[in-house]
């Protein structure tokens, strides 16, 4: 199979509602998740990993920090004189508060880029899909099989990521309005026309993470080592932007268990089932369970925190208890200093 036949193309116009506070001041692609990564990197990297050389990024809201993560896409190795990473922002027409404008208006105002790409077939694919799929392979099975679009689910459930050739997609975005076409989504649950959609079965990992109760499950299974064996192939790295970072520091008085610790945090507390990104602080005396601390997250002496997602640079007063669920995470905002007792 010739590697280069493929052109990717990451829909990253979703606004989601339900993963508030999270994205109230990124889109949901830019959204941290397992110590390092952003939501993004996954399927990125399965695109990079696949032989895909040119990735269009198509996003609508709040993407300034996904630009300054993605850069010239240099850690994906697609900072390339010919081809490469694209990234195409809403046109201002677009802007108009108006949420239910689909990706098909969006590819609409950057048709060139399709207009001029070698690529026979396209895949196009969500920003917020934690898997790692091998999309050379579901290339092969949709040329096999004479589809027309071939939509990748996993465990019966689609993944809203689709394969299917150039051609079709230039026509599917000429002609949406006249359709009622949004997206593809639209396209493959519209029973009046006569294109034949197939089914790929995803065998790995996969997680839709749609809302703050799948962030917090998903980022919990991946204290599961089977989980992380599935996701984290030696074979197809999960790449991300690189920073350097010293080792962890484990004071005397830490204590660890069944987490994961990125570099560069100082722990003097306790951390049972937890993820904690890079540059943390757990003060002394302070236990942090079940919880999700993102990078350089500050958590005073004698803090307990459990079913708790802290955002980024946000600090926890000493001696602060705060409780969640796994349904319903108590969720510190991004910057804000927590000085209350709270719990649910």
């Amino acid at each position: 199979m010739n590697n280069n036949m493929m052109l990717g193309v990451i829909d990253a116009t979703t606004y989601m509602e339900a993963m508030a506070p999270l994205v109230e001041q990124r889109s949901i692609a830019a959204v941290p998740f397992a110590g390092r990564y952003r939501l993004i990197d996954f399927v990125l990297s399965s695109m990079v990993n696949s032989g895909i050389e040119s990735v269009a990024i198509f996003p609508k809201y709040q993407y300034r920090s996904l630009m300054d993560h993605l850069g010239s896409g240099k850690n994906w190795d697609l900072n390339r004189k010919r081809d490469g990473l694209f990234f195409f922002p809403s046109p201002d027409l677009l802007f108009s508060g108006e949420r239910r404008v689909g990706a098909f208006a969006h590819f609409e105002q950057h048709i060139d880029y399709f207009l001029r790409s070698r690529q026979k077939y396209a895949v196009i694919v969500n920003s917020y899909t934690v898997c790692n799929i091998d999309f050379d392979a579901v290339l092969e099975r949709h040329i096999e099989r004479g589809c027309d679009v071939t939509r990748i689910c996993h465990r019966g459930e689609p993944l809203e990521m689709y394969v299917l050739e150039t051609s079709l997609l230039l026509d599917f975005i000429a002609n949406y309005k006249n359709r009622g076409y949004r997206s593809i989504v639209d396209v493959v649950c519209d029973n009046c026309h006569s294109l034949s959609i197939c089914d790929y079965e995803y065998s790995g990992y996969a997680a839709v993470i749609d809302s703050l109760a799948r962030y917090f499950r998903a980022s919990m299974e991946l204290l599961d080592r089977s989980v992380w064996e599935q996701l984290f192939l030696p074979s197809r790295p999960i790449y991300t932007k690189v920073k350097d970072e010293p080792p962890t520091k484990y004071r005397r008085e830490g204590n660890v268990k069944r987490s994961m610790i990125a570099n560069g945090c100082v722990i003097e507390g306790t951390v049972e089932n937890s993820v904690l990104f890079r540059s943390v602080k757990i003060g002394k005396g302070a236990v942090v369970k079940n919880s999700i601390v993102m990078q350089k997250c500050q958590i005073g002496d004698g803090c307990v925190l459990d079913g708790v997602i802290v955002d980024k640079d946000a600090k926890i007063e000493p001696g602060v208890v705060l409780q969640g669920t796994a349904e319903r995470p108590f969720v510190v905002r991004k910057g804000t200093v927590q000085g209350e007792v709270v719990s649910r």
